[in-house]
């Protein structure tokens, strides 16, 4: 699974020239939209919610997780509007990182919106990861599929972006595998985030993982 990823030829693109790309062929007639995140640790300036979490305020985090509850359900609609499909995997790692605790109130108001998340434990995939980890990406029907780039501080910075039809086509298969072994969100939440403690580390550690 995800056998060729490490082979594919990319073009690099920076964050500007991502974003522009991405719009384009989101809009330009594709079929759905799948997400697999990886990464435990990332950063998000800009987002408030996640500004309080960094600075350790975990109680006005958590009253702004919903801040972009109305962008998020644009968002939807622009999808359903286009007949576009979203699918979402959240791989998940134990014990669960602060960032990751953080994320998933914000996961939450996206799934409560209609968003479709599934989780899956990291453990559960360790020998498809006995040589790496499983490919952070975000894959636009056949058309393209990105690998969001970020530097040493968890900032993203751009992607690399794939247009090879086998290779979409074969981590559009892992991702239907892995997805189809993960958990709903709900339950997920419920059992192994809702009973956490507030985390005592802020969320300024560097690391990677996908934009909310």
């Amino acid at each position: 699974m995800f056998d060729s990823f490490p082979r594919g030829i990319s073009e690099r693109m920076d964050r500007p020239a991502y974003h522009a790309d991405f719009s384009r062929v989101y809009n330009s007639g594709i079929s759905f939209l799948n997400k697999l995140e990886r990464g435990q640790h990332f950063k998000e300036r800009g987002f408030d919610s996640w500004e309080a979490f960094a600075a350790g305020d975990w109680t006005r985090a958590l009253s702004l997780a919903d801040e972009r509850r109305d962008d998020y359900a644009q968002e939807l609609r622009n999808a359903a509007r286009l007949g576009i499909p979203h699918r979402r995997l959240r791989i998940v790692e134990f014990p669960i990182t602060p960032y990751v605790q953080w994320e998933f109130f914000v996961l939450r108001v996206r799934v409560d919106l209609g968003d479709d998340i599934k989780v899956l434990d990291a453990r559960k995939i360790s020998d498809i990861e006995k040589d790496r980890p499983v490919p952070e990406v975000v894959i636009l029907g056949d058309v393209a599929m990105y690998e969001v780039v970020y530097d040493d501080d968890g900032n993203a910075t751009g992607a690399n972006r794939f247009t090879d039809r086998s290779l979409i086509r074969e981590t559009s298969l892992g991702f239907d595998a892995l997805y189809a072994r993960g958990e709903g969100f709900y339950e997920f939440f419920d059992r192994e985030i809702a009973p956490l403690a507030p985390p005592q580390e802020s969320g300024t550690q560097p690391g990677s993982a996908g934009s909310r």
